[in-house]
């Protein structure tokens, strides 16, 4: 039989849910359906990824156009 490791700290025994960080996420864990971002995070993301793509963009239009195969246009290869 194994022995329990003896803990300083009362946060495991602790039964009621008091707010606090270990709290949080093991309701967290335990309530996926429940945990949503916020408004405000998902305008922001959805801002930068905007952002992200048009700087893509243009560095795609700025940026020198190469011939990949240019001197075998429509022939097959030997």
């Amino acid at each position: 039989m194994t022995r329990r490791k003896k803990t300083r700290s009362l946060a495991d025994k602790v039964t009621i849910r008091t707010g606090k960080r270990k709290d949080f996420k093991q309701w967290r864990h335990e309530n996926p359906d429940q945990v949503t971002s916020s408004r405000r995070f998902t305008q922001k993301k959805r801002q930068q990824r905007k952002l992200q793509a048009a700087r893509k963009q243009a560095r795609q239009e700025t940026g020198q156009s190469i011939a990949i195969h240019p001197d075998n246009r429509g022939e097959a290869p030997e």
